[in-house]
């Protein structure tokens, strides 16, 4: 069926199209009554506003800009990112916005996705997530002038405001808890290794195996795929001087590990402790449930959402640093084995 048209009103309501224009956007020039038939009939043909119509009188597009930069045959695997939208998506919904998606390759096509979003003003704003050092989009957007709220640390965002979470001190529990388990041996299965998150992950791990006196730890990086994360456990578990407990940075790289270690022979938590990060229904339904580090993470996207609303009515929006994530044990970390 053709999608109905102010013309379409006007000749139902038998009054000219610029009444009807008036009625909908609730400007005067139209009595009450003849408003509210308008309406009436509006609603009930299916009328909707033309969104590239209304962008060019200056109304808001009503959607944000969701660009990300990852493997599409990975992401409906990756739990974070799906809760993270989950969380966006229902803000969103409450105020009737929408969310425009768009998978990527590289960050140029990321770049020129939110210029020409913004350009034909299709997007009042947008939230940007997988923070790199030295990221170029920063410089973009701020250029742009576009509301733009950061999902990560402050020290690289720029001028653009954030909402994150304190990793460094996560990592620090978790290696602690680890340690005081008896483990000498612990080995971090992380993420790409340009992710500013990442790196303070990174530099949180070994600082704290330092000063912990650990005998052994390493830090393998990956693409957060199972299968990189089946590689990087297979090597460390079939090296001399193998950990005692591995700490992974989601819980898709941990569960493939828990499948290795498996595979080898090895009990967990006897031999091998794990630790996942996220911490989905993923990290508890498998055997033994796994140990791990997590927070709300559909909260987590709604207050970006929440800020970013704020930002395109035009209020003052600061960093915010929102809740730490804790570490949950459960059956997949246990003392460590003592050497004969």
């Amino acid at each position: 069926m053709k999608r109905p048209t102010i013309a379409d009103i006007a000749r139902r309501a038998g009054v000219s199209k610029v009444a009807v224009s008036y009625a909908l956007n609730g400007r005067s020039g139209v009595s009450e009554t003849t408003r509210a038939r308008i309406i009436a009939i509006a609603e009930e043909v299916g009328w909707r506003p033309n969104s590239a119509a209304r962008a060019l009188n200056g109304a808001h597009a009503r959607s944000i800009g969701l660009v990300l930069c990852r493997p599409a045959r990975t992401l409906g695997m990756e739990p974070f990112f799906m809760e993270l939208i989950s969380g966006i998506q229902d803000e969103l919904s409450a105020r009737s916005y929408a969310l425009m998606l768009q998978v990527v390759k590289d960050h140029a096509e990321e770049i020129e996705i939110h210029r020409r979003w913004w350009g034909e003003r299709r997007i009042d704003g947008a939230i940007l997530v997988d923070l790199h050092l030295r990221d170029p989009r920063v410089a973009v957007l701020q250029e742009l002038g576009m509301p733009v709220v950061v999902i990560g640390h402050p020290s690289a965002a720029g001028s653009l405001p954030s909402i994150w979470s304190d990793d460094s001190a996560a990592v620090r529990q978790t290696v602690q808890y680890l340690a005081a388990l008896g483990h000498r041996r612990i080995a971090r299965i992380a993420g790409l290794p340009e992710l500013v998150h990442t790196v303070q992950r990174d530099q949180a791990f070994t600082r704290t195996c330092t000063e912990l006196a650990l005998d052994h730890h390493v830090v393998e990086h990956t693409n957060y795929t199972g299968e990189q994360g089946a590689q990087a456990t297979r090597r460390l578990l079939s090296a001399p001087g193998r950990p005692s407990a591995i700490v992974y940075d989601n819980d898709i790289m941990a569960v493939a590990g828990l499948s290795v270690a498996q595979e080898l022979g090895m009990d967990v938590p006897g031999e091998l402790s794990i630790v996942a990060w996220d911490d989905s229904p993923l990290s508890q339904v498998v055997r033994p449930p796994l140990s791990a580090v997590g927070r709300d993470i559909p909260a987590y996207g709604a207050h970006a959402a929440r800020m970013l609303m704020s930002l395109i009515a035009g209020e003052q929006v600061r960093d915010v640093q929102d809740v730490t994530a804790g570490l949950t044990p459960r059956g997949s970390t246990a003392t460590a084995k003592r050497s004969p």
